[in-house]
């Protein structure tokens, strides 16, 4: 696997392929040692990204643990849990979200029920891509095998979570975001009436939000739980309701992904392909922001496009036909001093110059691997080599200087969060390869 890198990057490699080793439990992968115990949908899509490199037998497993925890109506839950560990294990655990108590919910195995960026897609047709001429075939039947799970997640995103039928899906949490307490969301946290009888500080350890903000968390879990997750009432009733770039780019490039999958298996990939068209003219219609030169997300309560720019604004880069003018005015935004040009590491996730901009705070200003690996393949499809290359070459600094962390300091790259995360890990291994193949 290692033949082609330098004696440096082998190692790496290894060490790398050590982590996700580690984290292996014989079904999945958690995302690290002690914090997070159990299957979350975001982790596992990158996990096996990086596993396609290294072993795709676990990268198919990897995947089809997760979508053992699919619902009736498609959705693809962000958590699976780990029945097998005691109940308080994790907050929050299976007890907030009570999934089975829902009628549509799978009765073997307990889940959250929010979702999260619906990559999955893009990550099984990179699987298939990555496998050997003597594992095509195996590779073609595991696609056939998942297709019919990936088709109906997007019916469920089209069908329960396009709001406005516009074109784009909307999140009703900011853990659905993936970038969990993003200051993208203060506006609209900041905006909900919190019971007063729900304010319980200190139910989750650091680094993640504490007090009030975590409350808020809980609450919007709480209203959705009892609605019984029902896309009506997230329609017309729910508090929180965003169009993200970041989940959209993510959704339009799993339907580029699925039309690629349906071709190869022999299936029709033309409603696929009019989705993606579909997605396309909404992200520019409903979330491109000229003024800025950046993709924004937008809240459906008050109909406004958010006043935030963070990285997940330039992850729209995603989409193969972007115009060729809102892909300079993104590149120009992330070169500049706002981001990657005053960051010795970049690219963080908040722009330097806002003042809600922390550097060691979780989402709010840190670098890291996952934003930096969606970057990377981006420029890479827009042709922008230079940009990739500095995506890769600072992304492969950090973890020489610090390990495989959670995330980093933009600034001196310091390592924070978890020690020996799983996607870190994996995305490295792809990085690797992907320049071991040039």
């Amino acid at each position: 696997m290692t033949a082609r890198l330098t004696g440096d990057e082998t190692a790496l490699w290894n060490a790398a392929a050590g982590v996700l080793d580690a984290n292996w439990t014989g079904s999945a992968t958690i995302p690290s040692p002690g914090l997070y115990p159990h299957q979350w949908s975001w982790d596992s899509v990158f996990v096996s990204m990086g596993l396609a490199r290294h072993r795709r037998d676990r990268a198919e497993r990897e995947l089809l643990s997760l979508f053992r925890g699919q619902w009736a109506d498609g959705i693809v839950p962000h958590i699976v849990f780990n029945g097998t560990l005691p109940r308080h294990a994790y907050f929050p655990g299976p007890d907030l979200w009570r999934s089975d108590k829902q009628s549509g919910a799978p009765h073997d195995v307990r889940t959250s029920g929010l979702t999260q960026p619906p990559l999955h897609a893009l990550a099984a047709l990179h699987l298939h891509e990555c496998a050997t001429p003597a594992e095509a075939e195996r590779s073609r039947d595991f696609l056939a095998r998942l297709y019919p799970s990936l088709v109906e997640q997007h019916r469920y995103l089209a069908r329960c979570r396009d709001m406005e039928d516009g074109g784009l899906v909307a999140i009703c949490h900011p853990w659905e975001s993936g970038m969990d307490n993003s200051p993208c969301w203060d506006r609209p946290l900041g905006a909900l009436q919190l019971p007063p009888a729900l304010y319980a500080p200190g139910r989750i350890p650091q680094p993640h939000p504490t007090g009030e903000d975590y409350d808020r968390y809980v609450w919007l879990v709480t209203l959705l739980r009892e609605a019984g997750y029902r896309p009506d009432y997230m329609r017309d009733a729910h508090p929180f309701l965003i169009e993200d770039p970041l989940v959209n780019a993510a959704y339009l490039a799993s339907t580029h992904a699925l039309a690629e999958i349906a071709e190869i298996i022999g299936r029709d990939p033309v409603p696929h392909r009019d989705q993606a068209e579909r997605i396309h003219r909404a992200l520019l219609d409903r979330l491109w922001d000229a003024g800025t030169g950046c993709f924004r997300a937008r809240d459906l309560r008050d109909g406004g496009q958010l006043p935030f720019v963070g990285v997940a604004g330039f992850v729209p880069l995603l989409d193969p036909e972007l115009p060729g003018a809102v892909v300079n005015d993104l590149i120009d935004l992330l070169l500049s001093s706002r981001f990657a040009g005053a960051a010795g590491f970049p690219v963080p996730t908040c722009d330097i110059q806002d003042p809600a901009f922390e550097r060691g705070g979780y989402w709010r200003g840190p670098t890291w691997i996952n934003t930096n690996w969606l970057l990377w393949r981006g420029a890479l499809g827009h042709g922008l080599p230079v940009i990739a290359d500095l995506l890769r070459g600072s992304t492969l600094r950090l973890v020489r200087q610090s390990g495989f962390r959670e995330y980093f300091d933009p600034f001196d790259g310091t390592g924070r969060g978890s020690h020996d995360y799983s996607w870190s890990a994996a995305l490295v291994l792809d990085l690797l390869a992907a320049r071991r193949a040039t």
